[in-house]
């Protein structure tokens, strides 16, 4: 079961998006120096499918992408969901997954995603805009087929 604690509108998340960012409670992975450790707890409230759509219809018109943040206790939960979104939107609303996992689960289904991030917080390597950072960014294309667009998150170098 996946349960969300809050949501927000973000623009960082993915590139060229306006994201519907809702946040999973349940991460199971306890990275040392995690800047949302409060996401550990089993905390918040069940996230159907139901609830999932009726808050991007809420923001129907205004996000162009919806992105599941967390999830790792339940991934098969978190390409449910997505399928659901993608069956009621179509390529209206891109999806995406921010996922601490190394690798893709075995329950990943490539056809409910856009995006999909991997990767466990490593505070030595810093975020997705750091050129050292361990986590990755993925645009999921046809088949399945990642492809990493990670700098596209980066920032330019200071002068």
């Amino acid at each position: 079961m996946l349960k969300y604690v809050n949501h927000d509108i973000v623009f960082q998340e993915f590139p060229d998006e306006v994201t519907l960012a809702v946040n999973l409670s349940r991460c199971p992975h306890r990275c040392p120096g995690c800047h949302s450790a409060w996401l550990q707890g089993d905390t918040g409230e069940e996230l159907t499918e139901e609830r999932l759509l009726a808050l991007l219809d809420d923001y129907r018109g205004e996000v162009t992408c919806v992105g599941l943040m967390g999830g790792d206790a339940d991934p098969a939960g978190v390409a449910r969901l997505l399928a659901a979104v993608r069956r009621s939107y179509g390529r209206e609303l891109r999806t995406g997954w921010y996922s601490g996992c190394e690798r893709l689960p075995a329950a990943f289904r490539p056809d409910a995603f856009d995006y999909v991030k991997l990767g466990p917080w490593r505070a030595d390597r810093g975020p997705l805009s750091d050129p050292h950072t361990n986590q990755r960014l993925y645009r999921v294309g046809p088949g399945g087929a990642l492809a990493d667009i990670t700098a596209r998150l980066r920032r330019p170098a200071a002068p």
